[in-house]
């Protein structure tokens, strides 16, 4: 889905013989999406990667299950309340709002993760509120930070490695129809547009390190939201070079590049990163609109096609009260929702805000979990109510 990378040892054309310094003939592994029409990464192995004996799962999360059907209502979970036990990032995971094209949810872990995992159910997105570590793949390490978005292709041989001594929360994005670029972002061949909000040097791509040997043997996959258990007979992580276009990579989102406009603009200009029947946006603190009688808090709307899900991360929320870091708010599609009383009026004048907040508009209904209720704001609906 990104820029074509070469890295390490690789033939000079792709389905050929490739040997190793001792002769020895290396495994490819082609990694295709979309069957083979879409982007795809070929990785060299000193042995072949398809051996795996069947075995116990090691870890795992739960799926997310639908509750009763609820009243429709604006609503507002306060994720970092839910109990949190610890765990590794694979154990640690807490679905709170799905659908069939996307779960939501909150990631805490507290430890290294103790058998590699594949998602094969979808991509995977992640937004690091607190914390950092390194994400160790089949590709190589990738290093994250807070304010971190870190992405995960399907079909990807990884673990995570918190941090030690650090506070981790993440929100956690499992995306079924995978992650691209907004077409808008790119031209005719692919690269990213000057006008794009970001460019290709934003992103820090996975650094290959060549074979290497943690000791660890187990893979958990999970596809169809039930996890498999398998054992490698040598490490996975033994790729002496790969060639392709997927592959992990961090996004800090404050390289996000704002729009400012003469009145207030759609969200569809904060749009970041795109998946079937989702869009992802980012607000980042950024100068707002410079008409002379500019509204610069965002105008009350009625979108009758789209869930609206909102992950407060920091700053000053000037259209929302009650709200703070690791606070999600839940706008369903077909009534009306914008700032809360008061926030309208009070922002003319503003020339500037500091909100940072990751959004998802979906085109299907969120579903909230027993987790997302157990930590839900029962006032907030009628919060708006003067």
């Amino acid at each position: 889905m990104f820029e074509r990378t070469a890295v390490g040892s690789i033939p000079r054309k792709h389905h050929i013989q490739h040997r190793g310094a001792g002769g020895n003939l290396l495994h490819e592994e082609c990694i295709t999406q979309d069957g083979f029409d879409g982007p795809y990464t070929i990785a060299y192995h000193l042995r072949a990667p398809h051996l795996q004996s069947l075995a116990p799962v090691a870890e795992q999360f739960l799926a997310p299950a639908a509750t009763p059907p609820q009243p429709m209502a604006k609503r507002h979970y306060r994720s970092l309340q839910l109990t949190h036990a610890g765990g590794t990032a694979l154990s640690n995971r807490t679905p709170l709002l799905f659908n069939a094209d996307v779960t939501l949810g909150l990631c805490r872990p507290d430890r290294a993760d103790i058998a590699y995992f594949n998602n094969a159910d979808g991509d995977e997105l992640f937004y690091v509120q607190t914390g950092g570590g390194m994400l160790r793949t089949m590709f190589g390490d990738l290093r994250f930070n807070a304010e971190d978005y870190v992405y995960i292709p399907r079909g990807t041989v990884h673990r995570f490695i918190p941090d030690a001594n650090a506070k981790q929360e993440w929100l956690w994005m499992e995306l079924r129809g995978g992650l691209h670029i907004p077409k808008q972002w790119r031209n005719p061949v692919g690269q990213l547009r000057m006008d794009a909000p970001y460019s290709h040097r934003d992103f820090r791509k996975v650094e290959f390190v060549g074979p290497l040997d943690e000791g660890l043997r187990q893979l958990v996959i999970k596809r169809g939201d039930a996890f498999h258990g398998f054992t490698y007979p040598d490490s996975p992580l033994d790729i002496v070079g790969w060639d392709g276009s997927v592959y992990p990579w961090a996004f800090p989102i404050l390289n996000f590049q704002p729009r400012v406009g003469l009145v207030h603009l759609p969200p569809t200009w904060h749009g970041t990163f795109a998946s079937r029947g989702s869009l992802v946006c980012s607000f980042v603190p950024r100068l707002t609109d410079f008409h002379p009688e500019a509204i610069p808090c965002p105008y009350p709307h009625s979108s009758v096609d789209m869930d609206e899900f909102i992950f407060y991360c920091r700053g000053n929320f000037t259209s929302r009260r009650g709200v703070g870091p690791g606070s999600i708010s839940h706008h369903p599609a077909g009534i009306a929702h914008g700032p809360h009383p008061g926030a309208y009026e009070a922002s003319i004048g503003a020339a500037s805000t500091s909100e940072l907040a990751v959004m998802l508009d979906t085109t299907l209904p969120l579903i909230p979990t027993a987790a997302a209720l157990s930590v839900e704001d029962p006032d907030y609906h009628q919060s708006f109510i003067p």
